[in-house]
């Protein structure tokens, strides 16, 4: 009778317990609140009052995310003890009434195999870097910002004093009895999940428009209409691609009276067209589109519209401003925005203009939002995104760098950086571990925006541009200064014609990659150890990234020596795979450390072995011109391989590739002892302006000669390209639903 009592006690106290278990994720501790939003990534709340927060804010943008209870592992270890697996982590947890901290939360994860503990403790170390938000005023290499990314396999964002998004506008939080919100990221070695991670709290970067990432032209100077034009003839007569024409500050008047400027000039803001430059901008900006050009324009918002301006009598009407009153510039208050865009841009977009440049450099003026927690960037670069993204129209920002959530905005102009050496090497560092924090769009001053006139130095930042989010060159308003690929002469106009015509050839392959990452949140150019930090040797060279999954690059920044310009630089190559030079074609065995010399006709830039390289043939505007010939660029594994790349396409500009308007053409390489085969499978899928048939190049490099080749079971010629020094299979216009077989 003892025995049966007690057994009917031991179930009834096992009930008690399980009935204490959450039932739901995030999970309810009393006054804490703990979620799992992903395997690797948590979210700690205290709250006195038992409310907690469920409104984003500019970080934490997606509420919804978070594991299934189902897939969470949950029990009760006692003493109000609990334990919580997820697939990557151990938790345990003591319910005892205080907030998290380091004497009732610990989280087990492993980093190098090792076992590791977890404390909320906030002692940040070891941390990979993360963007800084401009480098005006930079001549040399700088502290970076914090990214996601750490060698001790955690990170941790608090974020309990960023303003609510409500109704899509800013509303601080009380504090009063919300004490915590953390964000611990806690990864281990797995760096994509980390990233991942960002994407679900803060949302994913969304896909840009495809011309964004082409050939830019910028100048702080006072051009007139035919000026530009003849721009745009110009870089067609040379034989240089462009994409993009940006109106710097001359486009609009300079005339006026009052305001708080910006270094001691009133000229900054402006958004009346200068006449005098640009009599007919409408005309102008037809003039342009009609040659494939976009059309860009510098806006420094900062004294928003004042009385000299054109829309002023509008605009005054419009906000019942009264006679001589003044009209700050006033983030914080919705209807003032909306007539500031309304009256400010609307106006110039009617006439064309396709975005807008946002030169905000007034931190020192208004460093916060009035009345908020929120840096005056962080929330203008989210305005300036919405109101972008009109008429089904991608959002499409270009600004400097605002903070966590940042990504939602893209791209980002670095700043005025300096003309030399250190900060060529810096960008390359900047770009390469900016992606950590979700800045995966740099766009730099090719050149640098101000010091002497360096072609050389030019042309080796033009090589590292090739292989960044777009090849834009910028200077200051300094006659010496104008970085025209074909103006420092005849040497740096071939080296520099060589990489602009590389960019245009990569487009196929760089708007892939753009969509990989909004897909997995992984950065375009990205730090080694993001898919080699399995070896220590990833770490080691900052001057060296890759550029999306299947390109490697050292971009030289050092002067080189001889007629040929012939400088060095350290390249590692990760264990594991073959690599191949891109211009001489020569191979390099994964696991070794060199110092590779180039002339200035080239840099270091690798192709791994046992893929096939997506690319075009040259075009003026690669950014816009359909893919009507796609070319495939082949290097050899040395081992059995079976790789699939997969080319990603759409329209380029509108929204309809988040209702699956795109389209995917898998790119399969196989290598089986001398066997070796390329598939090009149908294309699945379909979107506004999709080509229906299309020619196809097939570049076999490092192979040696090749006679033998069949398409679709049947033998065909080849040709050798003296030029490029590699194989060629010319296969006539196809219908891309249909399967390709490559065979030699």
């Amino acid at each position: 009778m003892r025995r049966t009592l007690l057994a009917c006690l031991a179930i009834i106290q096992t009930v008690l317990c399980f009935a204490q278990l959450p039932k739901t994720n995030p999970m309810v501790f009393g006054n804490n609140r703990l979620t799992v939003i992903t395997p690797t990534l948590l979210r700690l709340e205290y709250a006195t009052d038992g409310k907690f927060v469920d409104a984003p804010t500019m970080f934490a943008y997606n509420r919804s995310a978070c594991v299934p209870i189902s897939e969470l592992s949950i029990r009760e270890l006692g003493n109000n003890c609990f334990e919580i697996q997820t697939p990557a982590l151990r938790i345990w947890f003591h319910q005892d009434g205080y907030p998290f901290s380091t004497s009732n939360l610990k989280v087990y994860y492993k980093l190098d195999g090792k076992e590791k503990t977890f404390t909320n403790r906030f002692v940040l170390g070891k941390n990979l870097g993360g963007p800084v938000e401009t480098l005006d005023r930079v001549t040399e290499a700088i502290p970076m910002n914090d990214g996601l990314l750490t060698r001790s396999g955690w990170y941790m964002i608090d974020d309990n004093r960023g303003d609510l998004l409500v109704n899509g506008w800013l509303q601080p939080r009380d504090t009063r009895h919300h004490l915590q919100d953390q964000y611990c990221f806690i990864y281990g070695n797995d760096y994509r999940a980390a990233l991942s991670s960002l994407g679900a709290v803060s949302g994913h970067v969304p896909m840009t428009r495809k011309y964004m990432h082409g050939v830019w032209y910028c100048r702080y100077w006072d051009y007139t209409a035919d000026e530009f034009l003849a721009i745009v003839h110009d870089y067609d007569k040379h034989q240089f691609p462009l994409d993009n024409l940006v109106f710097d500050m001359g486009w609009h008047t300079n005339d006026a009276t009052e305001g708080t400027g910006h270094n001691g000039h009133l000229n900054w803001t402006g958004f009346t067209w200068n006449r005098k430059l640009i009599p007919d901008p409408a005309a102008l900006i037809d003039s342009i589109h009609r040659l494939g050009v976009t059309v860009s324009l510098n806006d420094h918002p900062h004294d928003g519209i004042r009385p000299h301006e054109s829309i002023y009598p509008d605009y005054a009407k419009a906000t019942g401003l009264r006679p001589g009153e003044k009209s700050l510039f006033n983030l914080s208050d919705s209807n003032y925005m909306q007539n500031f865009f309304k009256f400010a841009h609307r106006p110039s977009e009617k006439m064309g203009v396709d975005f807008w440049w946002l030169d905000w450099q007034q931190n020192y003026l208004y460093p916060y939002v009035p009345g908020t927690n929120t840096t005056t960037l962080s929330w203008i670069n989210e305005l300036y995104y919405r109101e972008s993204a009109k008429n089904n129209t991608r959002g499409c920002n270009y600004s400097r760098w605002g903070g966590w959530g940042d990504h939602r905005h893209p791209l980002w102009f670095s700043g005025d950086a300096q003309a030399n050496w250190p900060m060529l090497a810096f960008e390359v560092k900047l770009s390469a571990q900016s992606g950590n924090a979700g800045c995966y769009y740099w766009i730099h001053d090719t050149g640098g925006f101000r010091g002497k006139n360096n072609p050389e130095l030019t042309t080796r930042w033009t090589q590292f541009s090739a292989l960044s989010a777009a090849l834009r060159v910028h200077s200051t308003k300094d006659a010496t200064l104008d970085r025209r690929p074909w103006t420092g002469g005849e040497l740096y106009t071939r080296a520099n014609r060589s990489m602009y015509r590389l960019r245009s050839k990569l487009m196929p392959y760089v708007y892939s990659s753009v969509w990989q990452t909004y897909k997995t949140m992984v950065p375009l150019n990205r730090a080694m150890y993001i898919d080699y930090g399995n070896q220590p040797e990833s770490y080691e060279n900052e001057q060296e990234f890759t550029f999306g999954d299947i390109i490697m690059a050292a971009p030289v920044t050092s002067p080189g020596k001889g007629d040929s310009l012939t400088a060095s630089q350290k390249v590692w190559f990760p264990h594991g795979d073959l690599w191949f030079d891109f211009f001489t074609h020569q191979r390099y065995e994964g696991g070794q450390t060199r110092n590779i010399a180039k002339s200035i006709m080239e840099f270091p830039m690798y192709v791994k072995g046992g893929w096939v390289l997506p690319m075009q043939p040259y075009t003026p505007r690669p950014a816009t011109s359909p893919l009507d010939t796609l070319v495939m660029r082949v290097y050899p594994a040395g081992r059995n391989a079976d790789n699939t790349y997969t080319l990603y396409e759409d329209d380029g500009i509108t929204l309809d590739y988040e209702k699956g308007a795109s389209a995917t053409t898998r790119l399969q390489y196989t290598e089986k002892g001398s066997r070796h085969s390329v598939v090009v499978f149908p294309a699945q899928g379909t979107y506004k302006g999709q080509v229906s048939h299309r020619a196809y190049r097939v570049e076999l490099a490092a192979f040696g000669h090749i006679d033998a080749v069949k398409v679709n079971g049947r033998r065909v010629r080849t040709s050798y390209d003296k030029e490029q020094k590699l194989n060629v299979v010319d296969i006539p216009s196809t219908s891309i639903r249909e399967q390709i077989i490559i065979e030699f």
